[in-house]
Formats: structure tokens, sequence, C-alpha cells
């Protein structure tokens, strides 16, 4: 076993986002998210979603008009078919999410 750094081989080529699987099975998944500037289709998920910023920021949108920014180290749960989008990541640094699909 080795250990790995959630912030090692940051992608230079952010014109998409890149979502990278760090662990899981058919119950769970944990992946590591990188934008930067980029926004979303609309998701309607089957599973739950939480989701943590841990460097730097962005805007959640729902479909009931509602948006949500979160700033490093705040995390949302979003329920299972709660449309959502990424409205907005920072343009000129990095957003590193940690989200756990269950």
């Amino acid at each position: 076993m080795k250990s790995q750094n959630i912030f090692a081989k940051i992608p230079r080529n952010l014109e998409t986002e890149v979502f990278e699987l760090l662990a899981g099975n058919n119950a769970v998944t944990i992946e590591r998210i990188v934008s930067k500037g980029q926004k979303s289709p609309w998701y309607d998920q089957e599973k739950n979603e939480w989701v943590m910023i841990l460097r730097g920021k962005a805007v959640l949108s729902f479909e009931d008009q509602t948006s949500v920014q979160l700033n490093e180290g705040d995390y949302i749960d979003i329920p299972s078919h709660k449309k959502h989008r990424v409205s907005w990541t920072d343009p000129d640094n990095e957003t590193i999410w940690l989200a756990v699909h269950y």
C-alpha cells in the first residue's frame, strides 16, 4: 500500500473539469474533481452526493432557483434527484473538490 496526496498531480490543462476516482465500490465512490472556471450541465443523480471544497471556491445552483457559495472547507450534502449544477468556479485558480457518492 502507498499513500497519496489529494493536492498532487494537478493537471496543467484544465479546459474541462477533471474527475478522478480515488476509491469506491458498488455502494460508495470517492472522487477528486478539479475545476478552473468551468460550469457543469444539470445533474439529476441516482445517489446522494456529499462534496467539500478543499481548495478554491465555487457556486452550486439548484433547480428551485437557490444557490450556495462554497469556499475552502465548506461542504454540502445533496440528496439524490436534487437537480443541481456548478454555476461558477474560480477562473484564476484551481478548485479542488472531494466528492462522495453514496
